[in-house]
């Protein structure tokens, strides 16, 4: 059966890719945005055309994340066009490069809130209605620097993935009684094929910045860089995660993974996860809330 789903962050990256492979397997995609009618117009004439194109059901809607207006509008027009919501999946994101010392109070508190406030405006918008219908799919594109290798100089960013991360981990249990699903995909750090680094954040403070990088760091940010670049497989392939995403929503209710790891590189984040996801079980059983690592059948 076909499924409505809404796709956050998907003008660009892997909310593109995500929303048009879904869309390719016969869903009702909504490819969400801000600004449809300014900056983002052109993503939007584009999604239009490519889904006459392709003859797939794809269409955009404005949801700017950092909006609890803009969010619940979007979520309800969803609602109203089709009467259900079947899956949510969280990818909007933003990222930043430099010295942690360097990024202001407000640029980390700007981070949190593309990458983790936002997922919660989205879950208080939608999470009603897939409570309602006692059956959905919440999907969470997490990253592998949320528990793997964490080269210097991106820590803004990895601190919000990693809150996203365990938000959705809490978030799991507290939903499966609901009939609600929870799967959180990890993609490694992919260099190429997204604009992740080539729009990340810079620090404000300049001159904080330039101490580093003129004092014993000198060099740093660009053996990063290139380091991480040089651990992708020339093959990799962002659209790899899309199609992860696909796979999981596609599996029957109740079988899905809780986790996936979509990491070309290897850095380490699926053996530290599949230690904490065990955690996790262990003591949902020592609690005697074995029940809520699964979603009910309704």
């Amino acid at each position: 059966m076909n499924k409505v789903i809404v796709v956050t962050g998907a003008s660009s990256g892997f909310g593109a890719l995500t929303a048009r492979a879904l869309a390719h397997a016969g869903h009702i995609v909504y490819a969400t945005m801000r600004e449809t009618t300014g900056r983002n117009a052109p993503q939007v004439a584009e999604v239009a055309r490519y889904a006459a194109e392709h003859k797939v059901d794809l269409r955009t809607v404005e949801l700017d994340v950092a909006s609890d207006t803009s969010v619940e509008a979007g979520i309800a027009k969803i609602i109203a066009d089709t009467g259900r919501l079947d899956v949510v999946v969280h990818n909007a994101g933003h990222m930043s490069f430099g010295p942690a010392e360097a990024f202001t109070p407000e640029q980390f508190a700007q981070l949190y809130d593309t990458n983790v406030l936002s997922t919660q405006r989205v879950n208080r918008a939608a999470l009603p209605q897939l409570r309602k219908q006692g059956k959905g799919l919440v999907v969470w594109v997490s990253s592998s620097s949320s528990r793997g290798g964490t080269p210097p100089y991106l820590s803004p960013y990895f601190a919000a993935k990693a809150a996203m991360d365990s938000l959705a981990v809490s978030y799991a249990s507290e939903l499966t009684r609901w009939g609600i699903e929870t799967s959180i995909i990890v993609p490694g750090a992919f260099t190429k094929g997204t604009n992740h680094f080539a729009h990340s954040g810079a620090p404000a403070d300049k001159a904080r910045a330039a101490e580093y990088d003129a004092g014993p760091y000198a060099g740093v940010p660009e053996k990063a860089l290139k380091g991480l670049a040089a651990l992708e497989p020339a093959d990799a392939d962002v659209a790899e995660v899309a199609r992860a995403i696909v796979k999981v929503v596609d599996l029957p209710h109740g079988k899905r993974p809780f986790r996936v790891h979509i990491d070309p590189s290897e850095d380490g984040a699926e053996i530290v996860n599949g230690v904490a996801d065990r955690v996790r079980t262990e003591l949902f059983r020592r609690i005697g809330l074995e029940d809520l690592l699964s979603p009910h059948m309704g």
